[in-house]
């Protein structure tokens, strides 16, 4: 692994994740030996918007459940089991982080969807800008809040495109940078500026049709992120956080984190987009 890459693993991975959730689980009357994607909702989607993204980004991308998915920067595995588990489809993560992956298939085995007699979720470790897939491998490429932490745009955009089949389609998720200047940090994707490559929205798009591929739909929701930031902002100020969050992911950043993002989203200094693309 590059320095680089062993950066942004450092920054995401969290020693006993595994353990941590699990009696967050418990101490939200879960039954952690029969858990359900809907259970894990609160902690398993580390983007802006979480669940609610999720189920947005799929419309746009007009998921039917057919497709065989690739999840780039999967993390603890929350969009890929919403997609197993809501569709029915095929869906194989990867992602930088080890202690991500170790937690996204722990969860997946024990919400049913891998194991045993089960195979709709897979997770693996690896880089993104080295996919270690064949060409032509999926119908769908998916992507939420992950391009942040990668500089090389153009690489990471022709491997998505590489593994992509010619009648797929690339739907992702991302910050990008908006006209009020350099985020405030820590964010959840960087403690400061040294691991975070924020692109514009202009910036992004020129990269992806460089890549080969085209637009079919762009979308910049960011009244619902920053309803959601302040929603969580008043959360941390307002007293105890509950056992189940993203707070867990976060650490002991996590209420700077909250206001840093609420900061961002105001100032305009963060923009995000929801896009579905098809290649050339």
């Amino acid at each position: 692994m590059s320095e680089a890459a062993e950066a942004v693993a450092a920054h995401y991975g969290r020693k006993d994740l595994d353990a941590a959730i699990l009696e967050a689980l418990a101490a939200s009357g879960k039954d952690v030996g029969r858990l359900t994607p809907d259970d894990l909702a609160p902690v398993d989607e580390f983007h802006t918007g979480q669940r609610g993204a999720t189920m947005r980004l799929a419309e746009l991308a007009k998921v039917t459940g057919g497709e065989r998915v690739l999840d780039v920067g999967s993390g603890i595995g929350g969009p890929s089991r919403y997609l197993a588990q809501k569709f029915g489809c095929h869906v194989t993560g990867i992602d930088l982080t080890p202690e991500f992956v170790a937690v996204a298939t722990m969860l997946a085995e024990r919400t049913g969807l891998a194991g045993k007699g089960a195979g709709k979720v897979a997770y693996r470790q690896g880089n993104a800008l080295d996919l270690p897939f064949g060409e032509a491998s999926f119908d769908l490429v998916w992507s939420q809040n992950a391009a942040m932490n990668i500089a090389d745009r153009e690489r990471l955009y022709r491997e998505m495109r590489r593994v992509l089949k010619a009648t797929g389609r690339l739907a992702f998720q991302d910050v990008a940078r908006g006209p009020g200047g350099e985020p405030w940090y820590p964010t959840p994707w960087a403690k400061d500026a040294s691991i975070s490559f924020v692109f514009t929205p202009q910036a992004t798009r020129a990269a992806l049709e460089r890549a080969g591929f085209r637009v079919a739909a762009w979308q910049e929701p960011n009244k619902e992120a920053l309803d959601q930031a302040i929603a969580r902002a008043k959360s941390v100020a307002g007293g105890p956080l509950p056992p189940l969050g993203l707070h867990l992911l976060i650490g002991p950043d996590f209420p700077a984190v909250a206001a840093n993002m609420l900061r961002n989203l105001q100032e305009a200094r963060i923009t995000l987009i929801n896009a579905v693309l098809t290649p050339l």
